[in-house]
């Protein structure tokens, strides 16, 4: 067995599974920030218009779009930015370390999110449907 031939034939389809599950969890906070649902003390005080309102604005819609494979480039950047900004401005003055300051949620949506911004949302999306019409 060559497991690298086995891997390739996989690849697009498992980036696409991982589109999908970063959008899904990023669609949850949304959901959780915005419907309280479910209810969590933390997100409990949370106004639309808030700053966690408008970012949890953005994950509901954006976690969306990134779940069904749609314009997935542009919601990943998005996304990736605003996780990268919610670092620096609620995690990183409570200590440098991720471990201490509890980032490393924040780091690790901010890389995935930017990796999809570059990858593309894989051949299971409405981004791969539009691109086989358009051909």
């Amino acid at each position: 067995m060559d497991i690298d031939r086995i891997a390739a034939s996989c690849q697009p389809y498992l980036l696409s599974l991982f589109r999908f599950v970063t959008g899904l969890l990023l669609f949850q906070f949304g959901v959780a920030k915005l419907l309280k649902f479910p209810p969590i003390e933390i997100f409990a005080d949370v106004t639309p218009l808030s700053l966690w309102g408008v970012a949890g604005m953005l994950e509901l819609v954006l976690g969306g779009l990134l779940m069904l494979g749609l314009l997935t480039r542009y919601a990943a950047f998005i996304l990736s930015g605003e996780m990268a900004f919610a670092y620096f401005i609620e995690h990183l003055p409570h200590g440098f370390f991720p471990l201490v300051n509890d980032g490393s949620l924040a780091i690790l949506f901010c890389f995935a999110c930017l990796y999809l911004a570059a990858a593309g949302s894989g051949p299971l999306g409405l981004d791969a449907l539009r691109q086989a019409r358009m051909a």
